[in-house]
């Protein structure tokens, strides 16, 4: 696969139970889990040693954005690294208020809803020529981003006007528009804001916020595995079918509310697809790509697991637990339904949608699966918790993490931003770094070599 720049940014829900009449607000919560982070950077905006930053998005919640990575199995480790991070500022919020006589406890999601139906974003960041036709690129892979749930939705217990109903997406309900240039009252497929964190006369960013947040490490490995496969099949002019749908905003939730991936959408052509065939077609033209062009091991790796997946999905979708977020939930509802025999309704159900995406590993649903074996791993625990550590060493962001740790180390106070380092003294001068695959530059490393 053609070495590329990706990054994707969680947003984590937070809520405080309170015990009794113990109250605490989430902007309190935020604040004291902020006090975790050792830094000689001030405020909730922090970048870490590990070249990701951690800080407070709009609405409250805790945001982990990764570092600059050049290739998807570093993505995945780092997207995982950012949960443990949370987790960790978490676990010590919870000792803080503990200690203060604060009875209750804070928990942390790795979803996308609240149960009063907001909504917060997994956003997916590719970096892309300047030259590239952005229209056409858009228009081409909004079929795939509608179409990819089947794989990488992350499953939720819907609450409708007829009563509650199983949808393979949190996100699908709440995407309003095919693009737009901001990510929060206009909820759309792909935002265009013009904003590469690069030098923008070469790059410019696709900055893709309708995916659903994923604890499966297959789904987040899929998504942005294929995505950057087919955005190399676009720029060699092979991306050639035009899929483009009729109303995707349309498309995409009603494909939600099909557990059998087969009802079709209508095509902006007229004809119509279900969210098999489509997937089937980006595949087929994937495939014909690499036929003529020599495929790394990952790239292997990719159509090999996508077509497995999409078997499956053809003969039985809900045969996916292993595999698929949606799939694993829904087995584990409808097992707890069975035993209890309950409804859908039943609030416990509610209770345990949420916990499956609990970041604490001693209660969530989705990490007792990991434990008992019944999910499937793409990448090892050991590569997580160096993903915590250390920042990817082919990219930009070894420059940054090495500049945040030197200078943590020496207590110096600084500021940094993705394409900046700078020392906050009278003498401090701003190093801009424009390019994101330069893992060294010779300016930052006489200045750390002077501290």
């Amino acid at each position: 696969m053609k070495r590329r720049i990706f990054g994707m940014e969680t947003e984590y829900g937070l809520i405080f139970s309170g015990r009794g009449n113990t109250t605490l607000s989430v902007e309190s919560a935020l604040a004291y889990l902020f006090e975790g982070l050792i830094t000689q950077q001030s405020g909730s905006n922090v970048f870490l040693k590990n070249g990701g930053r951690i800080y407070q998005d709009t609405g409250s919640h805790p945001e982990y954005a990764t570092p600059e990575c050049s290739n998807v199995l570093d993505l995945l480790a780092h997207d995982k690294a950012g949960e443990r991070i949370v987790e960790s500022l978490l676990i010590s919020l919870q000792r803080e208020l503990d200690s203060r006589g604060l009875a209750g406890e804070v928990y942390i999601y790795k979803n996308n809803t609240d149960s009063v139906g907001n909504t917060y974003g997994c956003h997916e960041n590719y970096l892309v020529d300047r030259n590239v036709d952005f229209q056409k690129l858009i228009e081409r892979l909004i079929p795939f981003f509608v179409s990819r749930q089947i794989f990488c939705g992350a499953g939720k217990l819907l609450r409708t006007p007829s009563g509650p109903r199983y949808v393979m997406s949190q996100r699908a309900q709440h995407i309003c528009q095919r693009v737009a240039s901001v990510t929060t009252n206009s909820r759309s497929i792909i935002n265009t804001r013009d904003e590469p964190h690069a030098d923008p006369e070469r790059y410019r960013r696709l900055h893709i916020i309708v995916g659903d947040s994923n604890m499966s490490e297959l789904a987040t490995y899929l998504k942005t595995g294929l995505t950057g496969l087919l955005l190399q099949v676009f720029e060699d002019r092979y991306l050639t079918r035009d899929l483009s749908l009729m109303d995707p905003v349309q498309a995409i939730r009603e494909i939600a509310f099909d557990l059998t991936c087969r009802k079709p959408v209508k095509l902006a052509n007229g004809l119509e697809m279900s969210a098999l065939d489509l997937q089937w077609s980006y595949l087929e033209m994937a495939s014909n790509y690499y036929a003529h062009h020599d495929a790394d091991p990952i790239v292997t790796d990719l159509l090999d697991r996508w077509a497995g997946m999409l078997v499956k999905l053809e003969r039985d979708p809900t045969s996916l637990e292993r595999e698929v977020d949606w799939a694993a939930k829904k087995k584990l509802l409808e097992s707890y339904a069975e035993r209890k025999g309950i409804r859908l309704s039943d609030p416990r159900l509610l209770l345990m949608d949420m916990q499956y995406h609990d970041i604490r590993r001693d209660r969530s649903l989705y990490y007792l699966l990991e434990r008992e074996g019944k999910v499937e791993r793409v990448i090892t625990d050991v590569l997580i918790e160096q993903a915590r550590e250390l920042p990817p060493q082919d990219t930009r962001a070894r420059i940054r993490g090495e500049f945040v740790q030197a200078a943590d180390r020496k207590r110096k106070s600084y500021s940094v931003d993705w394409s900046y380092v700078r020392l906050n003294d009278r003498f401090g001068s701003t190093i801009i770094i424009k390019d994101p695959f330069q893992p060294v530059d010779s300016r930052v490393q006489m200045l750390l070599a002077s501290l």
